[in-house]
């Protein structure tokens, strides 16, 4: 395939694959099985027909509504295909080819954990393994960041988000992280290299001002104990970093 038709390449499977971790966010943390029985309206169990589920086209098609009951479709799984098809494209127009199609399931498994945190306040275990998993295994075949420097980032990542949880609730008497954060800071470091960990944390701070200021100008209260999906922070940071470093924008670490 032409190098110039990959990131299309790209979107296209991103909104299939995007279908696919819209239903699983859907259906995973209801307990229901996302590989089995046809796809059906939430509302009313009409079950989708084949021109029904084409990604984003359909939800367009049918103006976001279910076409049998007219109930609304829920936007977050447009959202979540549109996301997975730009991150299809754009690890595929910043690294053609192996390291475009790992950086795109990077994307993709960010996505999903990001998802689940924002709507559950919940990082799977399971998908956390896989994101770290796939990291290291990414290390064997790809030349940067080298596979130390991954297994390093592991480490650390977990470490430093470990501690700074046990501290905050040894000295505040309450829980100030969740139990997957350190994890997937964990698992981001097995795909970035310990180096990136600073600025993924940067990131992720700033990107959690600007939420927590979005909150204040909607009339919505912000306090210490207000939630913010550390999680879905960093996954927002660690893609477009991920981006930078295939690039080789010359991050300044």
């Amino acid at each position: 395939m032409p190098a110039f038709l990959l990131p299309i390449f790209g979107i296209i499977l991103g909104l299939i694959i995007g279908s696919f971790l819209a239903t699983l966010t859907l259906r995973w943390p209801e307990g229901r099985s996302v590989l089995a029985g046809r796809s059906s309206c939430d509302s009313c169990g009409h079950q989708l027909r084949a021109w029904e589920l084409i990604p984003a086209v359909s939800f367009l098609i049918q103006r976001g509504k279910c076409r049998q009951c007219g109930t609304m479709i829920a936007t977050d799984h447009l959202a979540i295909e549109i996301a997975a098809g730009l991150i299809g494209g754009l690890a595929l127009f910043a690294a053609p080819g192996f390291d475009g199609l790992a950086g795109a399931i990077f994307g993709w498994l960010l996505l999903t954990l990001a998802a689940l945190d924002v709507k559950h306040h919940w990082l799977p275990d399971s998908l956390t393994v896989i994101l770290a998993g796939s990291g290291l295994m990414a290390g064997f075949f790809l030349v940067q960041p080298a596979l130390q420097d991954r297994l390093i980032g592991g480490l650390t990542g977990f470490a430093a988000l470990a501690i700074i949880a046990a501290l905050y609730k040894r000295i505040r008497r309450r829980d100030g992280l969740g139990g997957g954060d350190p994890k997937m800071l964990g698992a981001i470091g097995c795909w970035l290299g310990w180096q990136a960990l600073p600025v993924v944390l940067l990131g992720a701070s700033l990107i959690g001002i600007l939420v927590a200021l979005s909150w204040r100008l909607r009339g919505k209260s912000v306090a210490a104990d207000s939630m913010l999906p550390l999680g879905s922070l960093m996954a927002i940071a660690a893609f477009p970093l991920w981006l930078f470093q295939t690039a080789g924008a010359g991050l300044p670490y």
